[in-house]
């Protein structure tokens, strides 16, 4: 099935937000990409974030746009300096499992799951956007099979 690796929307700085949560224009992204990916019909069973408050607040977004039949949890391992390979390890390819996170925690993760080396980045990911990652049907390797980015260029 599918992997689907997303940043985090937009969030406020320490000044103005203490526990960092999304800007007004970060809840706007997260919503039209959200939107999108359920007119797609973007199939998603579990939603994972890491408990702070940005990743929550996305993951709620997209939650309530997608209706994952296994909901939304908080899932330790997900912050931006966590070991890619113990989560790696615990992802299970048959599940349309949505990880929403940190930088540099996603692009780690994806790199290492692509390239076998988490400090070669694949891809560059932005705020809100989804990065869906499927198995090779001929190599079973990790490829990625298509982003969904709030910018282009």
């Amino acid at each position: 099935m599918a992997l689907y690796l997303v940043q985090h929307g937009q969030c406020h700085g320490k000044d103005v937000d203490p526990e960092k949560g999304l800007t007004p224009a970060g809840h706007e992204t997260v919503t039209r990409i959200a939107s999108v990916a359920k007119g797609y019909g973007v199939p998603v069973n579990t939603i994972l974030h890491s408990g702070k408050k940005r990743a929550r607040q996305t993951a709620e977004i997209f939650e309530k746009a997608l209706v994952p039949p296994e909901g939304l949890h908080t899932k330790s391992g997900l912050n931006p300096m966590d070991d890619v390979t113990a989560l790696a390890g615990l992802i299970d390819s048959k599940d349309n499992l949505m990880l929403v996170g940190h930088l540099p925690f996603m692009w780690r993760l994806c790199a290492w799951l692509i390239t076998g080396d988490a400090e070669n980045p694949v891809f560059q990911f932005q705020n809100g956007g989804i990065v869906c990652l499927k198995r090779h049907p001929e190599t079973s390797g990790w490829i990625i099979a298509w982003t969904l980015m709030p910018e282009i260029g």
